[in-house]
C-alpha cells in the first residue's frame, strides 16, 4: 500500500469501531481484529486495514518478541477520533509502545482471546456480545477505608452477554480472570477467594457495595493458559482443592467460581461442558452451569 491516508479517510474506510476496539482492548493482533470486526474476511485484509490506520496516525504497533507478530494499539489521535464518534464509553486507558511491549502484553492478549470466544459463540447463536462487551481491569473496593487503608480487587475483565430467550433477554455478567501459570498455586487460589470478600463487603447501612454495579453478583470464570495441558489440568485441580477449603468461600455460598483451559474455550466455546465448578468439580459444566 503506497501513500498516506488522512485520519478522516482511514476512519471512514475501516470503520471507527476498529480504532475504538484498539482503545478499549489495549492490544490486538490482526487475527483478533479479524475475529472481532471482520469475521467474513481473511487475516490479510485485517492486516491491510490496520496498516492504513497506522499510516493515518490512528494506530501503532510493536513486534511480539516470540512470534514477531504486529501487536496493535491506539494512538492519542485515534482515541480522540473514537471518542468524538461516541463509540467509546468513558476515557480509555491509553498505552504507548513501551507498555504495549511490556510484561503484561501476553496477559492482555489472553484476556482478549478468551472474550473473543464469547463473541464468536454469540454470533453463532444470535445473542448479543459485541466488540465492546468486555471491559479490562475493572476495580472494586474491598474495604471502606481511605488512602493507604483502601484495598481493591481488580478483575481482569467484566463481560456483559445478552442471551436471547424467545422474546425475552437474559443479561449474563461475568468476572473474568486469566492465569498464565505465573502465580504460585496458593497465590492464585487466594486471588480468586477475594471475590468472596467483595461479595460480603457492605456499606454502613448493610447494603452490599457490589449492588451499585450489578443486579446479581457475577460468577467468576478463571481461564488457564501458559503451560502444557497436563500442567494446566493439575493446576486446575489443585486450585479447586485449595478453594474448597478456603473459609472465605465457605461463608459466601452465593459466590460461583469455575475454571477452564483457554485451549478448550477456543476449541469448543463457552457453551460446551469445559468448566469445573469449585463447589461441584466432579461434573464438567458449560458457562451457564448447564
Amino acid at each position: 500500500m503506497s501513500g498516506s491516508a488522512s485520519p478522516e479517510s482511514a476512519a471512514s474506510e475501516v470503520g471507527v469501531e476498529i480504532v475504538a476496539s484498539l482503545a478499549q482492548h489495549r492490544i490486538l493482533t490482526a487475527a483478533q481484529v479479524r475475529a472481532i470486526h471482520l469475521p467474513g474476511s481473511g487475516e490479510r485484509w485485517a492486516q491491510r486495514l490496520l496498516a492504513r490506520l497506522g499510516e493515518a496516525g490512528l494506530a501503532g504497533y510493536v513486534r511480539s518478541p516470540r512470534s514477531h507478530r504486529r501487536l496493535w494499539h491506539v494512538t492519542e489521535r485515534g482515541a480522540r477520533i473514537a471518542r468524538k464518534a461516541g463509540v467509546l464509553d468513558g476515557e480509555p486507558r491509553l498505552i504507548g509502545p513501551e507498555d504495549a511491549a511490556g510484561p503484561l502484553q501476553a496477559h492482555t492478549l489472553a484476556v482478549n482471546d478468551a472474550a473473543i470466544c464469547f463473541l464468536e459463540a454469540a454470533r453463532e447463536r444470535g445473542d448479543e456480545f459485541g466488540p465492546f462487551a468486555w471491559r479490562h481491569e475493572v476495580s472494586h473496593p474491598l474495604s471502606r477505608g481511605r488512602g493507604r487503608r483502601r484495598r481493591a480487587l481488580v478483575a481482569d475483565a467484566v463481560l456483559t452477554y445478552l442471551r436471547l430467550e424467545g422474546e425475552g433477554v437474559a443479561v449474563e455478567q461475568r468476572f473474568l480472570e486469566i492465569d498464565r501459570a505465573t502465580l504460585t498455586i496458593d497465590r492464585l487460589a487466594a486471588e480468586l477467594a477475594r471475590y468472596a470478600e467483595l461479595f460480603r463487603l457492605a456499606s454502613g447501612d448493610g447494603e452490599p457495595l457490589w449492588r451499585s454495579r450489578y443486579p446479581v453478583f457475577p460468577p467468576v470464570h478463571c481461564v488457564l493458559t501458559g503451560g502444557s495441558r497436563a500442567v494446566l489440568e493439575r493446576r486446575r485441580s489443585t486450585t479447586i482443592a485449595l478453594l474448597r477449603s478456603d473459609p472465605r468461600l465457605a461463608r459466601a455460598a452465593e459466590v460461583s467460581i469455575s475454571i477452564c483451559l483457554l485451549e478448550d474455550l477456543q476449541a469448543e466455546g463457552p457453551f460446551a461442558p469445559i468448566f469445573r465448578d469449585v463447589r461441584d468439580p466432579g461434573q464438567p459444566v458449560d458457562w451457564l452451569r448447564g
